[in-house]
């Protein structure tokens, strides 16, 4: 068992994250255009980045939501014309769900709100912290994503 100094140690950790997830939040949504979410955005930017079709389950798996709230967040962005769903060619009973012109305008917009936003922050912080920051952010990421 850790001893109560690796305890105060990871709870503290896991309470700046935790603040600054909250902080990120709200920035991203008062950036974002009028009606989108940061759902919205992290789907659209995911589906844009991998610049391929993705299942919802697939969505699913990489934010680490159930596919009740994606399926949530995609009938919404179909209902903006932000992505395109239509049945899976090799498995009826499957989606298959793109982003569309009108989707992709809607990330880039996004994006040029808070592009400005993460890179003052960035600044702010220096290169060489950031640097050093996120391999340690993204071994968290890993080990948090195996532990479920």
């Amino acid at each position: 068992m850790p001893d109560s100094h690796d305890q105060s140690l990871a709870i503290a950790l896991f309470g700046e994250i935790l603040a600054g997830e909250q902080l990120i939040d709200g920035l991203l949504r008062r950036a974002l255009p009028s009606g989108m979410t940061v759902s919205h955005f992290a789907t659209l930017n995911h589906l844009a980045n991998v610049g391929a079709e993705r299942s919802p389950a697939q969505l699913a798996k990489s934010f680490h939501l159930s596919r009740g709230a994606v399926t949530n967040t995609i009938a919404r962005l179909e209902a903006a014309g932000h992505v395109r769903v239509r049945s899976d060619p090799d498995d009826a009973r499957s989606k298959r769900v793109s982003v569309t012109e009108a989707g992709q305008r809607a990330r880039d917009d996004a994006l040029s709100a808070v592009i400005p936003l993460v890179t003052e922050a960035a600044s702010a912080l220096g290169e060489d912290r950031v640097r050093a920051a996120l391999p340690v952010l993204r071994d968290l990421r890993l080990r948090l994503a195996g532990a479920q």
